[in-house]
């Protein structure tokens, strides 16, 4: 008899509930004060906004998107991803919802930008139910699985150098026009993972469509999803394309996936923090550099490697592009310190003909020399040594002035250096098994 009572009490209650959560929210907004720069100096939000709250700038020429980057007080900084032509004092200034990410399996083969746009021309892009923040966690640190086995690459020189193991943080080190891109969509092409993540962050926008086309190619981006924030892009569009990057793979992760997360660069998202730093008030430090830089790299990277539970892994590969070939300029040198291991690429080996341009007496896999058997790993230390050996001799070679019979282990890498030159190059349609890899290295090594 009671239930019954309540029964049309409990349903008039459920039918309230939904009209309200059907009601339009309140919206708060403020008042645009002044322009300083890139920065927007508004009033009258109180204690509603906080740092990372979205707003939109309704200015003459239309609304105009930003981000909260600094408060003092009751007035806060607002960083615009657009440009500031038709900001006028007293403009109205909207809190609006946040930009969470609703990924899904039919993202793949897709083009977004950081908030989930499509830039593909292929029709509206399908939502996913769970909602992902663009500024993620990593996985409690001892709650993550150790880093698993050997994840076959397809290009011989890192699978036998610098060997990337699943749920592994490798960076690719390299000046401008040495290859990083074309050694990615090599990667994107042949690696041997579920889901390959993309997040082209400041690029040329000439080169992102011949990425897409030509190096990547359809078959790499059937099973890729590619984040693209062009170099004339706002910092804020830039920074947030990374950590959608992320995000699309975190998603990935928790389905069960491997994913390869390529992100080039991050050099790119540092400048572009550097930018929404000072426009926040922040100190420049070590080139200009502000303190909130070498705070969001570990955060971004971290959140790439192995998974816990039943989760996959998020192997990351992350291009640094060196500034003015100083591999200890501050953005190198705080990354080289993050991840797992570095790949160096060298614009005088290119300039010799050898692609990829890998210098491998520099680069170094932190997987190594657990990810190799006991004969693999006596290969490696074997050809290490003889084109180390090579390496320091090289100019008196060139001259001349190397007498044979000075030094035996300089004689044979001197009769095998051109085989070893020889396995070192590889075309970018050339894809090439571990085993067979190795096989190959073995003969060189055993030769004579």
């Amino acid at each position: 008899m009671l239930y019954t009572e309540l029964e049309p009490r409990t349903q008039g209650l459920r039918s309230v509930t939904a009209q309200i959560s059907r009601m339009p929210r309140v919206t708060r907004w403020g008042r645009l004060e002044s322009v300083r720069g890139a920065s927007l100096i508004v009033s009258g939000f109180g204690r509603a906004a906080a740092i990372g709250d979205r707003v939109r700038v309704n200015a003459t020429t239309g609304p105009v998107p930003g981000e909260i980057v600094a408060f003092a007080g009751d007035l806060v900084t607002v960083m615009v991803e657009g440009r500031a032509e038709g900001l006028t004092p007293g403009a109205q200034v909207v809190l609006v919802e946040s930009s969470d990410l609703y990924p899904c399996e039919d993202w793949l083969g897709r083009v977004v930008d950081g908030s989930g746009r499509p830039l593909d021309f292929k029709g509206p892009l399908p939502q996913g139910k769970q909602a992902m923040k663009l500024r993620g966690t990593a996985p409690e640190a001892f709650a993550r699985r150790l880093i698993g086995p050997r994840l076959e690459t397809g290009i011989r020189l890192l699978d036998v150098f610098v060997p990337v193991c699943q749920g592994q943080r490798l960076g690719v080190f390299a000046a401008s026009g040495v290859g990083k891109s074309t050694l990615m969509g090599m990667l994107a092409r042949f690696v041997a993972a579920d889901v390959i993540v993309v997040g082209l962050i400041g690029e040329r926008g000439r080169e992102v469509r011949e990425f897409l086309d030509r190096t990547l190619g359809e078959s790499g981006l059937k099973r890729s999803v590619v984040v693209v924030a062009t170099s004339d892009q706002p910092a804020l569009a830039r920074r947030r394309a990374a950590f959608a990057t992320l995000s699309i793979a975190e998603w990935f992760r928790d389905q069960g996936k491997q994913v390869l997360c390529l992100l080039d660069s991050v050099t790119r998202l540092a400048q572009a923090q550097r930018e929404i730093g000072l426009s926040a008030g922040e100190p420049a430090t070590a080139r200009s550099f502000t303190p909130s830089v070498f705070a969001e790299l570990p955060a971004l990277l971290e959140r790439a490697g192995p998974g816990a539970g039943d989760s996959g892994d998020i192997t990351g590969i992350f291009t640094v592009l060196v500034d003015g070939d100083d591999h200890d300029e501050p953005v190198s040198d705080a990354v080289r310190g993050i991840l797992d291991g570095h790949l160096v690429l060298d614009r005088r080996i290119g300039e010799r003909g050898r692609w990829p341009a890998v210098d491998v007496l520099r680069s170094v896999s932190r997987a190594l020399p657990r990810c190799h058997d006991q004969e693999e790993n006596d290969l490696v230390a074997r050809s290490r040594r003889l084109m180390a050996a090579h390496d320091s001799m090289a100019d008196m070679i060139r001259l001349g002035a190397y007498r044979a019979g000075s030094d035996p282990l300089v004689d044979e890498s001197i009769l095998k250096h051109e085989a070893f030159e020889a396995f070192l190059r590889q075309g970018i349609d050339e894809r090439q098994r571990t085993e067979d890899a190795f096989a190959i290295l073995g003969q060189i090594v055993r030769a004579g």
